[in-house]
């Protein structure tokens, strides 16, 4: 998105290369080279993206990323609820940037199941757990059918996934996909289950939404700031119950599947590309003048 204007340099961790500014991608892991770029250039811009778990878990109490947020200029979340999760300071030095994904066609899709699918790697921010409980909640005659897509990074997660494959014929596990692969499973999907207990701004929700597929999802912050406060689509983070009733109302209640379809699509316009590159490159050109 920058690259025709400028000349990018990617770096883990800053190396000292000359740079006029800098982009750092989450606040605790970036922590170091803020600093250390900084004292090369006292008065050198520097942007914080702020991509999740430095959002809700360290900025309470880590001294580093604390003052990463204090060195840069701006700070950008990825979603809307984030915002008020800031101190004043870093608030009035902040903006919201959504993420975006390339729309894809959509899809013919059966009207007698639901078919839904859940995308991310199998751990415990991710919360498969929950799904694991919600589908054994579920009437067995109910027309629903789920696929789960994702690295087993606990192995105690990825072992209770191929289990339930095992013993029950409604749920599959199809472990790691290329991105692409992944992309044509939600959309050819009637739901997208995202149960996280903690999120930045998923990319999954903006995948899912520009290819027309709807969302259940926890009422957590990060999906709360990409969806909407007034979205019907939530249940309580780690409530399998309530993840179980969302979805037996999604197979029984066809209002309700069009009312999600219909909130997403209002909200599709966010995750435009082209609305991300131009917010990316005002940020950039306010950075250089």
């Amino acid at each position: 998105m920058l690259r025709s204007r400028y000349q990018i340099i990617l770096q883990t961790q800053w190396d000292g290369a000359p740079a006029d500014a800098m982009i750092a991608l989450h606040a605790k892991r970036s922590a170091d080279s803020v600093a250390a770029f900084r004292r090369a250039r006292p008065d050198g811009p520097i942007a914080v993206i702020l991509t999740g778990t430095d959002l809700y878990r360290d900025l309470p109490g880590n001294p580093e990323a604390r003052r990463a947020l204090d060195l840069a200029g701006r700070i950008v979340t990825l979603q809307e609820d984030a915002l008020r999760m800031l101190e004043t300071a870093w608030r009035e030095k902040a903006r919201v940037i959504f993420q975006s994904a390339r729309p894809l066609a959509r899809r013919r899709k059966a009207a007698d199941r639901v078919h839904c699918v859940m995308v991310g790697h199998l751990r415990a921010e991710k919360d498969p757990a929950t799904l694991f409980a919600a589908i054994a909640r579920l009437p067995r005659e109910l027309p629903i059918t789920f696929r789960h897509i994702g690295a087993p990074l606990d192995p105690a997660l990825g072992a209770a996934a191929r289990e339930l494959g095992a013993r029950d014929p409604r749920y599959r596990y199809s472990g790691a996909l290329p991105h692409g692969l992944a992309r044509c499973a939600i959309a050819a999907a009637h739901l997208l289950v995202h149960p996280s207990r903690m999120e930045g701004g998923a990319n999954v929700i903006v995948e899912a939404v520009t290819a027309g597929t709807p969302i259940i999802a926890s009422r957590v912050s990060g999906n709360v700031g990409m969806l909407g406060e007034d979205y019907r689509g939530y249940f309580a983070a780690g409530d399998a119950s309530g993840l179980a009733e969302c979805l037996v109302e999604a197979c029984r209640e066809p209002g309700y599947l069009e009312a999600l379809r219909a909130a997403c699509a209002r909200r599709k316009p966010l995750f435009d590309p082209r609305a991300e590159k131009k917010a990316v490159n005002a940020l950039v050109a306010e950075m250089l003048p």
